[in-house]
């Protein structure tokens, strides 16, 4: 009985599955990929950039040569801000926050010292980022770069009484610990009047909120600043009428 013959069988080819299948052009220009991935990373890089940019504090040129005191730490100076602000001039400030824009008529004629520490910080970007760590009913405040109401810029500002001013609804002054010194970066905006009929230290009342206390009082613990923008303009005075004679 013959055996039946044996064929021999050709080694079926399998296929790799999952593998990738770069396209023709890939493979007759390899460059393509790399060319590809370094323009995303110029992309994302930009996108970066921008909002860095974007976040960054639009100074006028009255205060461009508008310098801090020597940074000892990040938020952290050796001593009080150089004067900065002039004489006759008109300071505003522009609160750019999670809840919309808040803008502050400051007062220089009654607290310039402080005015000036809040403009200095202002255009050096201090205050961009920074959150409204307490807001209870009557009032918001920020300016703590700790974000828990124990931080500050290294150094106190000097009492800047202003009796001929209240302080209801869109008052703007700085924080203090009761009995101790005054911050010199935490600031406070009244959003309803002054609970028990105001304050019996003194708190550097420097601004009056002229757009936007809606949005101040929208505000709540976790709403942060996005920029500060400061506007100077020439002081308008009003001439009196001579007596006629």
């Amino acid at each position: 009985m013959t055996k039946a013959k044996s064929v021999a069988r050709q080694p079926v080819a399998v296929e790799a599955e999952n593998e990738p299948m770069l396209p023709e052009t890939w493979r007759r220009r390899p460059w393509i990929p790399y060319l590809l991935m370094v323009a995303i990373l110029a992309v994302v890089l930009g996108a970066g950039f921008a909002m860095n940019k974007a976040l960054q504090p639009v100074v006028p040129t009255q205060l461009a040569n508008c310098k801090t005191a020597v940074l000892l730490a990040p938020h952290e100076y050796a001593g009080r801000q150089p004067i900065c602000i002039q004489r006759g001039k008109t300071y505003t400030a522009t609160l750019d926050t999670t809840q919309g824009q808040i803008v502050i008529r400051l007062l220089p004629e009654v607290a310039p010292v402080t005015v000036n520490n809040f403009v200095v910080l202002a255009v050096n970007g201090y205050f961009n980022g920074l959150t409204f760590w307490s807001a209870p009913d009557w009032n918001i405040q920020s300016g703590d770069p700790e974000g828990d109401g124990t931080g500050g810029p290294g150094y106190n500002l000097p009492e800047e009484p202003t009796p001929t001013f209240g302080w209801e609804a869109g008052s703007v002054g700085m924080a203090r610990v009761p009995g101790g010194p005054i911050n010199g970066s935490q600031f406070f905006i009244v959003k309803s009047a002054w609970p028990n009929g105001g304050p019996a230290s003194v708190y550097n009342r420097f601004g009056t909120v002229t757009v936007g206390l809606d949005k101040a009082s929208a505000i709540t613990a976790g709403d942060r600043i996005n920029t500060v923008t400061i506007t100077v303009t020439d002081t308008v005075t009003t001439p009196t009428a001579s007596a006629s004679r």
